[in-house]
């Protein structure tokens, strides 16, 4: 990846959840192909049950839906997680893709709490979200403002800060996470707020 993250306009997928209430059954899903810096050249949108067990495959099949992934260098993800607890398997991604994955999080998540809730709300299935959580260890990668942590598969931790470094216009966030939040959580109307006609 080293290689094709020195070319002027590597192309990458950035995947995230949008809005969603914890009433929902599902939460929207989106992805985005980026050409670095910031021309979009695909968007396709799903949605992912909220708190269940079908993330991984809802990924998988979105991002194939983009057409061919020859020219895409590396899959970016807001973080392991989409719809609440619904825990993505980062191992299953890459040998199903076949690029590299890097999940991203703005701050150092707070395990043992999460691995509280996980015993009191998936007593089933707590043990095996928990082992999906932790197969990657998180490192640090800095930025011009509040450092943020990620996660690799399929790549060096050189390779991600790069990757991460190259897909960021503007403050610290990469802009194929900014982008494939907004698609997803666009179709979410605000409480309070009636339609306009």
């Amino acid at each position: 990846m080293r290689r094709s993250l020195g070319k002027p306009h590597p192309q990458v997928v950035g995947v995230d959840d949008g809005a969603f209430d914890r009433a929902d059954r599902y939460a929207p899903l989106a992805a985005v192909v980026l050409t670095l810096p910031e021309r979009v050249e695909a968007v396709r949108t799903d949605r992912v049950r909220v708190d269940g067990t079908d993330g991984t495959r809802r990924v998988v099949a979105l991002v194939r839906r983009l057409g061919p992934l020859e020219g895409v260098r590396a899959i970016l993800l807001d973080g392991a997680v989409v719809g609440g607890f619904n825990v993505l398997d980062m191992d299953a991604l890459h040998r199903q893709l076949g690029v590299p994955i890097v999940a991203v999080t703005r701050r150092p998540p707070e395990f043992p709490r999460i691995r509280a809730a996980l015993r009191k709300w998936f007593p089933r299935t707590a043990d095996a979200r928990w082992r999906l959580l932790r197969a990657h260890r998180l490192f640090r990668v800095p930025t011009a403002g509040q450092p943020i942590r990620a996660a690799a598969v399929g790549c060096s931790r050189a390779d991600a800060v790069r990757l991460i470094e190259r897909s960021t216009v503007r403050g610290h966030w990469p802009e194929p996470l900014r982008l494939a939040h907004l698609v997803a959580s666009a179709g979410r109307r605000q409480k309070g707020r009636a339609p306009k006609d």
